[in-house]
């Protein structure tokens, strides 16, 4: 990294590196976060990390706890039951209002979406499927006239991406998802809504089981 980097600048690498990190699933829940490891690993001061992990404290991907530092954000099971619960209603709303105003292109970057999920989940690469996933999801839920929609729908991704990460790295998972986004293009392309909300629907209440599995083994 070059020293004439504006703090900003460094503050957004940082971020983007903590974030690689999290979907990697290098970092887990509960886990504390070594600020001087990863300002040493990048070539920052501590200002620009601590900067990077206030922003996704804000985000709810970390927890700051007085005089012990940053852990990745642990989530109950009744956590997550309100976050998908709240998914469901946004998603609804995004994905309806959206639908109609998509065209070729939109379905094609969709459809792309998917190709890469697919392949990534072919090679086991977690971090590059969870980031095709997010695009495939997102391009079908985003529109401009909805901004507040979607940025609460982005805070509710986030704050489960530590889990997202941890659910990939089964192959059984990896290829379901693969499947059900097959299911939701097919929908998508017919343009029908009340299947894509049902598919979405099915989609991320297996996403739920998953995770409650998860938890429930770590007794959490």
């Amino acid at each position: 990294m070059t020293t004439n980097q504006r703090p900003g600048t460094t503050t957004q690498h940082a971020l983007d590196e903590l974030r690689r990190a999290i979907v990697a699933g290098r970092y887990r829940p509960g886990q504390r976060v070594g600020q001087e490891e990863i300002a040493e690993g990048l070539g920052v001061s501590l200002a620009p990390v601590r900067e990077a992990l206030c922003a996704l404290e804000q985000e709810g991907q970390v927890v700051y706890r007085p005089r012990r530092g940053y852990f990745i954000t642990e989530l109950r099971v009744e956590d997550l039951q309100e976050i998908y619960a709240l998914r469901g209603l946004l998603e609804e709303r995004a994905v309806r209002r959206a639908l109609p105003a998509l065209d070729g292109d939109a379905i094609e970057r969709i459809a792309l979406a998917a190709r890469d999920c697919a392949a990534a989940a072919e090679r086991g690469d977690v971090a590059t499927e969870l980031e095709a996933n997010r695009r495939f999801h997102f391009g079908m839920l985003d529109s401009p006239d909805q901004t507040h929609t979607m940025r609460l729908i982005r805070l509710l991704w986030d704050s489960t991406e530590a889990y997202r990460a941890m659910y990939y790295n089964s192959p059984e998972e990896r290829s379901k998802t693969v499947d059900e986004h097959d299911e939701i293009l097919d929908a998508v392309r017919r343009r029908a809504a009340d299947e894509v909300v049902a598919r979405l629907d099915e989609h991320r209440n297996r996403a739920l089981r998953v995770l409650t599995g998860i938890l429930s083994a770590q007794g959490g």
